[in-house]
């Protein structure tokens, strides 16, 4: 007798965070997308390509400067330390260059993660203009400042344990790092959210139940902006990495808000 069972269908294997940044490259480039890559990445451009290219001409002078004021018995880390202490600069101002042009390209940033996502869901694109993006900005700028609050207490205690002697020139780079990597996955992860109004705890709780994959996303994003050249195209894919990281796995749950 002939079974009547029904093949189970395939399932698509699952993307990791990082996975989700690689797919925002093929999604920034694909036709009906890159329209509104443009403004994000003329603004990284710009602000990148001066302000990462005057602090790698000084980098040497400011680490050799810290490093002169370590007890005499600290030399023999010399060669550990100034390593670590140039990824935290480095991660530093990446984070913070990052974050001023993300305040300056919010808008463009929301307008390309909602056209994208329409596009994922075969939904028709919404018909927002210039206009509608004026008329929402207090409302996206509220946000970032949010964001920011978020950031400042946390980003100041690792700060000050960077300057605790050994201990914290040794841990205080990698905590910096993972920290960083954690805020560029909720800078970008929040422009989807933010389209559907979800408040920003809702959107931090929810990337936490995903650490991992947020972790990794955030890690690949950071790594990148440390990059030059790799870092005056971060932007705009990250947003559409996020954007695809929004719709495989919150959408569902948040879209309602």
């Amino acid at each position: 007798m002939q079974s009547t069972r029904q093949p189970r269908p395939q399932l698509t294997a699952p993307i990791s965070g990082a996975g989700y940044f690689f797919r925002g490259i093929s999604l920034a480039t694909q036709p009906g997308t890159r329209r509104f890559v443009l403004f994000p990445l003329l603004i990284n451009i710009v602000l990148f390509g001066t302000a990462f290219g005057l602090v790698l001409s000084q980098l040497g002078t400011w680490i050799d400067g810290w490093m002169s004021q370590l007890p005499s018995w600290l030399d023999w880390l010399s060669y550990l330390l100034w390593p670590l202490l140039a990824i935290a600069t480095l991660v530093t101002f990446s984070y913070l260059f990052s974050t001023i042009a993300n305040w300056i390209a919010a808008p463009f940033n929301g307008l390309l993660a909602e056209h994208l996502e329409a596009k994922l869901t075969g939904q028709k694109a919404p018909d927002t203009g210039i206009t509608g993006v004026m008329k929402d900005l207090p409302r996206i700028m509220h946000r970032e400042w949010i964001k920011l609050k978020y950031y400042l207490p946390k980003a100041i205690g690792l700060f000050i344990l960077m300057w605790i002697p050994a201990i914290g020139q040794t841990v205080g780079p990698v905590l910096w790092f993972l920290f960083s990597a954690w805020m560029m996955s909720i800078q970008y992860a929040d422009y989807p959210f933010d389209n559907h109004k979800v408040p920003f705890p809702a959107m931090r709780d929810a990337l936490k139940t995903k650490r991992g994959t947020s972790l990794s996303f955030g890690s690949l994003v950071m790594l990148c902006t440390m990059t030059p050249i790799l870092n005056l195209f971060v932007m705009p894919v990250a947003v559409c990495g996020a954007t695809a990281m929004w719709v495989d796995h919150y959408r569902e749950q948040h879209k309602a808000y």
